[in-house]
C-alpha cells in the first residue's frame, strides 16, 4: 500500500495547516454579527468528535447567551485580573493592563466547556495511571472546535484569568464537573498576522529546533535533515 492511500489532497491539507497557523486567541475584534445555526452545530460536532481516553467524551457544552450570566462572568474577571497585575511591576504591569484579555460582552456567543470528572465510571479505560486524562481529552475537544472555527471564519478567545470556583457557582454545575474552558465566539473583523502577544512584546515564539529533543532530555537533535527543516 502506498504512503499517500490514506493523505488528504494538497488543498485539503493546506486547508488544515492553514488553520493551525492562522489560529488566534481573539480578544478585541468580534463583530455583532451571530453565528447562523448550521455553523454552530459543526463547531459543536467538532469538538464532540475530538478523541477521549477510553471513549469517555467527559465534555459537555454550555452556551451563555444570557447578558446577565455574562456580567457575572465578567465581575470574577475583573476582580482576578485585578490580582494578576500585582503579580507585575513596572513597565510590566503598564503592558499588562493595556492588554485586552477577554471578549465576555463583546462576542455574540459564550461557550463554557466543561469536564465530567465522573463520566465513564470508577474505572475508565486508560485512565488508571494519569488520571488527568479526562482534563486532557476535554483540551483536545476545545482545539477541535478552535480549528473548526477558524475554518469558519469565526474568532474564538479563551478566557484563562477566571476563578473557576466561582464560575461553577454562577453556572449551577454539580460537583463533579469541573469549568475547563470559558470561550468568547464570534465573526471578527480581523484575525492578526500574529498572536497578539507576541506582537505587542510580551512573548516571543520559542525556536523550535531548541524544543527537540533526541532519546531523552537535552541530547540535541542529530538528525541534519529534520533540523534543517525545523529552522526554514
Amino acid at each position: 500500500m502506498s504512503k499517500s492511500d490514506h493523505s488528504f489532497s494538497d488543498s485539503e491539507r493546506a486547508g488544515l495547516y492553514r488553520a493551525i497557523y492562522e489560529r488566534r486567541d481573539v480578544r478585541s475584534q468580534f463583530l455583532p454579527d451571530p453565528i447562523p445555526r448550521p455553523v454552530l452545530a459543526r463547531l459543536l460536532k467538532a469538538a464532540h468528535h475530538a478523541p477521549s481516553v477510553g471513549f469517555m467524551q467527559p465534555w459537555d457544552f454550555i452556551l451563555i447567551d444570557s447578558a446577565e450570566v455574562r456580567q457575572q462572568v465578567l465581575a470574577s474577571f475583573n476582580e482576578e485580573n485585578a490580582k494578576a497585575a500585582d503579580n507585575y511591576t513596572g513597565e510590566r504591569q503598564q503592558t499588562y493592563r493595556s492588554l485586552k484579555l477577554q471578549g465576555i460582552t463583546e462576542s455574540p456567543m459564550n461557550l463554557c466547556i466543561t469536564c465530567d470528572r465522573s463520566r465513564g465510571g470508577t474505572h475508565v479505560l486508560g485512565r488508571n495511571s494519569i488520571v488527568e486524562m479526562d482534563l486532557f481529552s476535554t483540551c483536545l475537544a476545545v482545539q477541535n472546535l478552535w480549528l473548526a472555527a477558524r475554518a469558519e471564519g469565526i474568532g474564538v478567545g479563551w478566557v484563562s484569568i477566571i476563578d473557576q470556583g466561582e464560575l461553577a457557582k454562577i453556572l449551577n454545575l454539580p460537583d463533579n464537573v469541573y469549568p475547563l474552558a470559558y470561550l468568547c465566539l464570534g465573526y471578527v473583523s480581523e484575525f492578526a498576522d500574529q498572536p497578539e502577544l507576541e506582537a505587542k512584546g510580551w512573548r516571543s515564539r520559542l525556536p523550535l529546533e531548541e524544543l527537540v529533543h533526541s532519546n531523552g532530555w537535552g541530547a540535541p537533535l542529530d538528525d541534519e535533515a529534520l533540523l534543517a527543516k525545523l529552522t526554514k
